[in-house]
């Protein structure tokens, strides 16, 4: 009684695996022609040709070595801090004076970029400070890394009209 308990087993198992088997078979069968039959009715993307162009600026004025003293009022003078070419870090310098004497200045540092996308300058950085003094030579060093463009440098303190530095690029 067992080894006919064990043959009908063995027989139902063997029954079962041509079963999946012609399956499986089947649908592989059915992948591959529905697989054809798609890509023989599709037809190439259409080409789509992209002109890029480029509009050279030239630079409004190289950046120069410029001493402490070379702060000016209603001025402000930028300098590439460190070797030519890739300066990550820059220095802003100008000369404030206080609006009514004895009451101290409040200013602001505006690092600015060119959006040619939009026509305008965009903020980029910004910093505050102060001085409770008559006058006095400022100076900022924004850093600029990996984001190459037209930038300028503002200054902006309280009773005084804003001083702009002259564009520089930053090409790295």
């Amino acid at each position: 009684m067992p080894t006919t308990r064990s043959r009908a087993a063995l027989a139902g198992g063997t029954a079962n695996a041509a079963r999946l088997f012609v399956a499986a078979l089947a649908f592989t069968s059915a992948y591959v022609g529905l697989s054809a039959y798609g890509n023989a009715r599709s037809a190439a993307a259409p080409v789509r040709t992209v002109t890029l162009s480029a509009r050279e600026m030239p630079i409004a004025r190289p950046l120069v070595a410029a001493t402490p003293t070379s702060a000016r009022a209603g001025a402000v003078t930028v300098t590439a801090d460190g070797a030519a070419g890739c300066a990550p870090s820059y220095v802003a310098r100008s000369l404030l004076t206080e609006a009514a004497p004895g009451q101290g200045a409040l200013y602001r540092w505006r690092l600015s970029r060119w959006s040619p996308a939009t026509g305008t300058w965009r903020t980029f950085l910004t910093e505050h400070g102060g001085f409770a003094a008559g006058e006095r030579a400022v100076e900022w060093r924004p850093r600029i890394s990996g984001n190459p463009g037209w930038y300028r440098v503002e200054v902006l303190a309280e009773g005084a009209a804003p001083a702009r530095s002259d564009r520089f690029l930053v090409s790295c």
